[in-house]
């Protein structure tokens, strides 16, 4: 692969369990990428890097093979979690990485439980799940500058990968008055503002999306909620209290702190309601088929300014090589002999000797995960050692398909 002057590539990979699928290569080979499937690649290797060395293993995914695609995995609900492995395996993935960051604990609401779903936007299959919570309630390192939580890596249906933003452009129309959409399926709503949740957000509480402010995720819980239910696009409950529990199809739960709430209030059982939504790319004109949340760290082939040189973690991350025709996707081993893993600087200086254009940082640390079939077996593996010991639950992740 083009630029690979600062990286070394393993030798020994008998020595780590995610090598035993490849087979052990002898003292002083050299190992070729093995071919998971029709245009999927999968190798490993050592990164020298200014705290240790970090070990690194990548999937390399040619967009332009016919029998390629790349679409999100996700457990059938946006405030949900499983394993890579299980939502690769569920969905007949042969690879994929972990995804978004996410809301993982709430210690700052007493009584508020995490709802386990991913900061950014969310496409799957082409269909929006959801859109980007505000910046300050976002979990996970400090952003770079200039980047924010409506960014997004995806691929259109052109079936070629960019990195772009995702902005929330939608309408609750009322009787008397018409307000803008302040959210979809997200777990903090915009201070004043009316969110809607649907049947892709799943079970849990809606509690937390009033908690918190724009610039603060610790702030309280807000005092003045109020919950509106809409079927078949009349109302037909009221709450001051937002709920949780599954959201049935053609239902649209619309939730409202402060001015929100007190716009809601003025709806009656029977009136009618009618919610829009999309997603508006900031850069793309052709629609997505497929986008999650995180973080640019190279941009035309240069590092974004500002990038974090001196937090070293595992990390996660994906690149775009060859105009978009091309996807890598990197997660560094969490062993404890590579567990220092690298900066955000270096990550980006490691995707552009890798070839890569463009690359997006993903969630790190114990959600790191890749995994990938053997070629001739129906399960993945998992190819790196998560760095707590065993594979984290994770909202969403990048998947890998194939068809013979």
């Amino acid at each position: 692969m083009a630029g690979r002057s600062a990286l070394t590539l393993l030798t020994a990979l008998g020595t780590l369990a995610g090598a035993a699928l490849l087979g052990a290569a002898p003292a002083g080979a050299v190992q070729e990428p093995a071919r998971i499937a029709a245009g999927v690649e999968y190798e490993q290797f050592d990164i020298p890097a200014a705290k240790g060395t970090a070990h690194a293993h990548v999937l390399t995914v040619d967009l332009l093979d016919p029998r390629v695609r790349v679409d999100l995995l996700y457990p059938g609900a946006v405030a949900a979690r499983a394993t890579v492995s299980t939502m690769a395996d569920a969905t007949g993935a042969v690879a994929g990485v972990n995804g978004d960051f996410f809301n993982i604990t709430e210690t700052q609401h007493p009584g508020v439980q995490a709802t386990g779903a991913s900061v950014g936007p969310a496409i799957a299959k082409g269909h929006v799940l959801k859109a980007a919570v505000p910046h300050g309630q976002r979990f996970g390192p400090a952003l770079p500058p200039g980047t924010s939580t409506r960014d997004v890596i995806g691929v259109g249906v052109d079936r070629r990968a960019r990195m772009d933003g995702l902005s929330l452009v939608g309408s609750v129309r009322m009787p008397e008055e018409r307000l803008p959409l302040g959210g979809l399926n997200q777990y903090a709503l915009p201070v004043g503002s009316v969110g809607a949740f649907t049947a892709d957000w799943g079970s849990a509480s809606r509690v937390r999306a009033t908690c918190g402010t724009d610039t603060e995720r610790a702030a309280p819980c807000s005092t003045d909620t109020y919950e509106v239910t809409v079927r078949d696009g009349r109302v037909v409950s009221a709450a001051d209290r937002p709920g949780s529990g599954p959201i049935a199809a053609g239902t649209t739960v619309l939730v409202g702190r402060e001015a929100g709430a007190q716009h809601l209030r003025k709806l009656s059982t029977g009136e009618t309601v009618t919610v829009r939504h999309r997603l508006m790319p900031s850069v793309s004109k052709i629609p997505y088929r497929f986008a999650l949340g995180g973080y640019p760290v190279l941009r035309d082939g240069r590092p974004l300014p500002g990038l974090d040189d001196t937090t070293s973690a595992v990390r996660t991350a994906a690149g775009i090589t060859d105009g978009g025709r091309r996807l890598l996707l990197l997660a560094l081993d969490g062993a404890p002999e590579y567990r220092t893993g690298l900066t955000i600087a270096e990550v980006a200086e490691v995707m552009r000797e890798l070839g890569a254009a463009h690359a997006f940082s993903l969630d790190g640390g114990g959600s790191t995960t890749l995994v990938a079939r053997e070629p001739g077996t129906s399960a993945v593996a998992v190819r790196n050692h998560p760095s707590g010991g065993a594979e984290r639950p994770v909202p969403n992740g990048i998947g890998v398909f194939t068809t013979p």
